[in-house]
């Protein structure tokens, strides 16, 4: 699983054997969630088991680093494109 960075407690991450679109997992001690890139911006695909205050923080890490998780992703799986 590559792990691209964390902050408030969360992993962000993709599988290692991932698939389009390009998306990005999030995981913490509480729950889940997956969020998907629309061509602007990312977007929640589903969640389980993490708070409102915590999604927040969840979308402005990705908000804030949403260029280094796109070109991560076609660093990871320019071949699955």
């Amino acid at each position: 699983m590559p792990e691209l960075f964390r902050n408030y407690g969360f992993v962000f991450y993709f599988f290692s054997l991932d698939h389009a679109p390009i998306h990005v997992h999030v995981r913490g001690t509480e729950g889940f969630a997956k969020y998907t890139w629309n061509g602007q911006s990312f977007e929640m695909e589903y969640c389980e088991g993490i708070k409102a205050n915590d999604l927040k923080r969840i979308k402005h890490s990705i908000d804030e680093n949403a260029d280094i998780i796109i070109k991560r992703w076609h660093e990871i799986f320019k071949d699955n494109e």
